[in-house]
């Protein structure tokens, strides 16, 4: 028992084949563009906001010290930890000098009264 199947040609001549026959290897192609989803700077920040927190604060990769040093890379700023550090207690000194100062005035003003 065998059943016929009919099988249809369909012909087209030089002119014709090229509009109706897609000849281009475009399944072989790497659509990278289409395969890659778009991200808008909204979206990273977006992102970021709901993250900040889940970053660890140190790390030579995936940390806010990594994001603060391409920063200040990108901006051409230059971060000196041992400045920083002299800063730091520049501004502790001055705070003690401002504390001894408002301790003088008050003794002060205790003996004027």
């Amino acid at each position: 028992m065998s059943e016929k199947i009919p099988i249809e040609k369909q012909v087209f001549d030089k002119l014709t084949f090229g509009k109706v026959i897609d000849t281009e290897f475009h399944q072989l192609l790497n659509n990278v563009a289409e395969e890659t989803p778009v991200f808008t700077i909204d979206d990273f920040f977006e992102l970021y906001e709901q993250l900040f927190y889940q970053i660890p604060k140190e790390g030579d990769a995936n940390s806010h010290q990594y994001i603060i040093q391409k920063e200040a890379d990108y901006l051409g700023i230059i971060i000196n930890q041992d400045d920083i550090q002299a800063l730091l207690e520049e501004i502790t000194n001055l705070r003690q000098q401002v504390l001894d100062t408002q301790t003088a005035l008050d003794e002060i003003s205790k003996t004027i009264k």
